[in-house]
């Protein structure tokens, strides 16, 4: 079990509904399954809560609590309840990110309050709650931060504020690299290709898309095999960046994109 004893907060570790899982949900039960307690936040409780009960449906630990990161008490808050559970902070997992729902749109056409709705919910929430973990994990002298950007930030993608947003997570994340290092805090980033989540393709399919058509289509443009991932691989991924068998490894940006980050 990779991660016994460990204390893993997921931020963002309900789902959008739909028809596959989530990264943070699939991220949540596979650190509880590698021997994590696990605290699941998300703003809309019921959701958090699901993911909790499959996870103790298993047998394992886990808390769900309600938590909007455009709210610095309640990310402290959240924080805090897991040091009050289990005196510690081993891992951080800011898995939080929208686009589309959140009225994301090519330069030209962005709203201002768009914009800065996608700035607070997919930068600065992480900001946040990597500012309220950090005084936890250097008194500790080690802890994991994880943040999820996308390969958009990489790749040509038409929406300004999920790619400019999930740019500037990478930056987040190798400064908190740099500036953590000598306190034994490793944080790393994971950029999530074509994926099929909720949040990817039910976003398109609310637009009035076919679903079947939108998963062949980003089907397509995958170079190996031709599929878009799942959520599991984000959380293996995640779970090999939080476990000792990366413990040399930090300020990485690691592609999860069966090749498209290399076509």
């Amino acid at each position: 079990m990779d991660l016994e004893n460990k204390t893993a907060l997921i931020v963002g570790g309900g789902q959008t509904p739909g028809e596959t899982i989530g990264n943070g949900r699939a991220t949540a039960i596979l650190f509880a399954r590698e021997g994590a307690t696990v605290f699941v936040g998300d703003k809309d409780l019921a959701s958090a809560r699901e993911t909790v009960a499959m996870i103790e449906a298993e047998g394992f630990l886990a808390h769900a609590l309600a938590l909007d990161v455009r709210n610095e008490d309640a990310i402290a808050g959240f924080v805090k309840t897991a040091m009050d559970e289990t005196g510690k902070v081993d891992i951080l997992h800011n898995n939080v990110g929208i686009s589309i729902a959140g009225g994301d749109a090519r330069i030209e056409d962005i709203t201002p309050d768009a914009f800065d709705l996608l700035v607070e919910i997919n930068l600065r929430g992480m900001v946040l709650a990597t500012k309220h973990v950090l005084p936890h994990m250097r008194a500790a002298e080690s802890g994991v931060v994880l943040n999820v950007s996308s390969l958009a930030a990489w790749k040509p993608y038409p929406l300004v504020g999920y790619k400019t947003t999930k740019a500037a997570v990478i930056a987040l994340t190798e400064q908190t690299a740099a500036m953590n290092a000598r306190y034994g805090i490793r944080a790393n980033v994971i950029l999530p290709g074509l994926m099929n989540t909720p949040m990817a393709v039910e976003a398109r399919v609310s637009q009035g898309t076919p679903r079947d058509q939108v998963v062949a289509e980003r089907d397509k443009q995958v170079p190996l095999g031709r599929k878009m991932g799942s959520a599991w691989d984000v959380a293996h991924a995640a779970l090999f960046l939080a476990s000792d068998k990366a413990g040399y490894i930090t300020g990485a940006a690691l592609p999860v994109d069966g090749g498209l980050s290399v076509v």
